[in-house]
């Protein structure tokens, strides 16, 4: 036959039982907050360009991480202007103005992922093209004077923190971008 067990002894279980789960409720590790912005929340990106092909230019814009935006700038190069001709190969790729004088266009798409630590990944596509004069172009028999390009095409890769510190990038062609995030 079991024994009862006598009231003083139940309530020094309980009673030790409750300390203990008190114990381990304060034991648990502090809940830190390391930014108050989420990773994935809209950031301010600044394009700046230098160039002395394409020219200087900048603009700001805000995308979120993940997403991607088209920076496009168009203006007339210093110089004489340069038209083009409706027959002029490439015709349909130069960038003209309503009078059909080739223009300077740059476009530069940004698409950043930021990271949990607020470490931006940015991938950078530039595409520019200017006129450098006029040259003659053999067209089904007939010689036209239509313009000579030039072109640049690069996709750069780099990281940079979103706190509003600058990374700048050279090109190919000596052009400089520098980007700067803000949160």
């Amino acid at each position: 036959m079991r024994g009862r067990l006598k009231p003083v002894a139940v309530w020094l279980s309980v009673a030790t039982f409750a300390a203990a789960l008190a114990g381990l409720a304060q034991a648990a590790p502090p809940i830190t907050i390391t930014s108050k912005t989420p990773a994935d929340g809209p950031i301010k990106y600044t394009v700046k360009v230098a160039s002395k092909t394409y020219g200087d230019v900048q603009d700001t814009r805000t995308i979120r991480s993940g997403q991607t935006d088209d920076y496009t700038w168009k203006n007339t190069p210093s110089g004489s202007a340069v038209t083009a001709l409706e027959q002029c190969p490439n015709y349909g790729s130069m960038s003209l103005d309503a009078n059909g004088t080739v223009q300077r266009q740059m476009r530069i798409r940004l698409a950043p992922t930021v990271a949990a630590d607020g470490t931006a990944t940015v991938q950078m596509s530039v595409q520019a093209s200017t006129p450098r004069g006029k040259s003659s172009v053999k067209v089904h028999g007939k010689v036209l004077q239509c313009p000579s390009v030039a072109t640049l095409s690069q996709v750069v890769r780099f990281t940079m923190p979103t706190n509003g510190s600058a990374k700048t990038v050279s090109l190919s062609d000596g052009t400089q971008v520098t980007v700067s995030a803000q949160r």
